[in-house]
Order: structure tokens, then C-alpha cells, then sequence
């Protein structure tokens, strides 16, 4: 029997404009939750420089090494940070989904970075210019203050990846990646191949093809071409164990929507 998840409340009807502009009346209906938890004038602020981007499977959003031009708030699909190294190694540190943003190194003073922020599942995005978004926190220390908040999020989701990597068994990982994922896509269907998986979770194909199919026979999950289908998420998370959750626990410390801080 499949487990659902608990997450943010969707309300339908959130599009935007013909200009690709939210109105600030519907901030309430943004998917993104870091969007959706500023106050009314923050939001106000972000508002009429936030147009809808497509975000397309494998795109690269941002460059390492170079700057920053726009940062993205996703409303739908998930994007992965990814570490680069000089030799062509490359490894995921962290899932941005609705819950997040990318282009955090602009909220720190800094323009660059040398990891790749890389498009892992198809959706959209709100987006603006790096530039605007300097403005805005400028003139909203609370505006900066939460987005901060999301840059310690993010900062325990890498070093628990690190955490992961280095202690836990392959079958750990893979669990804790498959509830990541889960925790960010609509549905229980993951586009996904062995070799992006692979890549991701930094672990030779055959070794994750065997993780897989061990995970596959015992109704945790179901595989077909490009996607697996979460079919037993209670079973995921005992095999995920102490590997998940510490990241999910501290968001949820630290991100709360204006109603919620008021209290």
C-alpha cells in the first residue's frame, strides 16, 4: 500500500498573466513556497520583475564560473546543483524544487560560482534578474532575511548529501534520493534514467542497476523506460533510515508563511 506524502497545499488556478506576470493578489496561489511565504510587501517587491520561464530537461540555468544573470523560483520540475571537478567528475549536491530557488551565491554579495545549477525534471519557473533581485534586498532586510533562511536550508541538504555519500550503503542513498525527488514532483511518477542516477549519486551503473532491482521486487518501486514510479514510500523511508530527513526538518524550521511567523 502506497504511502502519500505530506506537502504544501496547491491551489489551483495559479497562472500568470499574458505578460508572464503574477499578480500580487495571487501570491497565495504560487506553488513556490519560498514565494509564497514572504509577506504581502516583499512579495510586492519581486512581483513585477517575476516572469515564467519553461525549465527543459538537461538545461543549463546557471554556469560555473561565470555570472549570474537571473535566478529562478521553481513552481513545477526540479533542478540539481551540481559539483564539477577539473577532470570531468561531476556529482549532485542538492534537489531545488518548489520549495527553493536558484542562484542563492547572489543573496551572499557574490556574482559566480563554480557549480552548475542543471534542469533534472520538466516544469516552470518564476524568474528575474539577478540585478532586480539585488535591489529588492536592498530595500527589504526581511526580504533578505528569509531568503537566507533558505540558504542554511539548502547549506544542511549539501552537507547531509556529503553525510550520505560518505557513511551510507548504496541502497540508503538511492532511497534517500528516490523520497527527495518524490518530495518535489506532483504525482509518484520520477523521470529518470540508470545513467543520470548514476551520475547523481556518484556510483557505477551496475552497482545502481542492482539497487534498483532490489527496490523493484520488493513494490517499492516500478521501473519502465525514463521513469520510476514510487509505489511504497512508507518502505522507502525505512530504507532510507537516518539518511533522510534532517534537511526536510530544518525547511520546515526555518520557512514558515506569514500567517505562520505572526503566530
Amino acid at each position: 500500500m502506497q504511502t502519500h506524502r505530506a506537502q504544501a497545499v496547491r491551489v489551483p488556478g495559479s497562472r500568470p498573466n499574458k505578460d508572464g506576470i503574477v499578480p500580487t493578489s495571487m501570491q497565495s496561489s504560487c506553488h513556490n513556497r519560498l514565494l509564497a511565504a514572504l509577506s504581502p510587501p516583499d512579495f510586492a517587491l519581486l512581483q513585477p520583475d517575476l516572469t515564467t520561464v519553461p525549465l527543459r530537461l538537461g538545461a543549463v540555468l546557471i554556469k560555473a564560473h561565470a555570472p549570474i544573470p537571473r535566478v529562478y523560483f521553481v513552481e513545477d520540475g526540479i533542478l540539481s546543483g551540481i559539483a564539477l571537478a577539473a577532470d570531468g567528475g561531476q556529482i549532485e549536491l542538492a534537489l531545488i524544487g518548489r520549495e527553493g530557488m536558484i542562484g542563492t551565491p547572489v543573496l551572499l554579495g557574490t556574482d559566480r560560482t563554480p557549480h552548475e545549477g542543471r534542469v533534472q525534471a520538466n516544469g516552470y519557473a518564476w524568474c528575474m534578474h539577478a540585478d532586480a533581485l539585488r535591489a529588492a534586498l536592498r530595500s527589504s532586510p526581511t526580504l533578505h532575511a528569509l531568503l537566507l533562511r533558505y540558504v542554511q536550508a539548502l547549506t544542511i541538504q549539501i552537507g547531509c548529501t556529503a553525510l550520505a555519500n560518505s557513511l551510507y550503503r548504496l541502497p540508503q542513498r538511492l532511497a534517500r534520493w528516490l523520497l527527495m525527488c518524490h518530495d518535489r514532483t506532483e504525482g509518484d511518477e520520477l523521470p529518470t534514467t540508470h545513467q543520470f542516477l548514476s551520475l547523481m549519486l556518484g556510483v557505477n551503473r551496475p552497482g545502481l542497476t542492482a539497487a534498483v532491482s532490489v527496490f523493484e521486487r520488493s513494490g517499492m518501486i516500478r521501473r519502465q523506460r525514463g521513469i520510476i514510479t514510487i509505489r511504497d514510500r512508507a518502505a522507502l523511508l525505512a530504507a532510507a533510515g537516518a539518511s533522510y530527513g534532517a534537511p526536510e526538518a530544518e525547511y520546515a524550521r526555518l520557512i514558515a508563511g506569514p500567517a505562520e511567523s505572526q503566530a
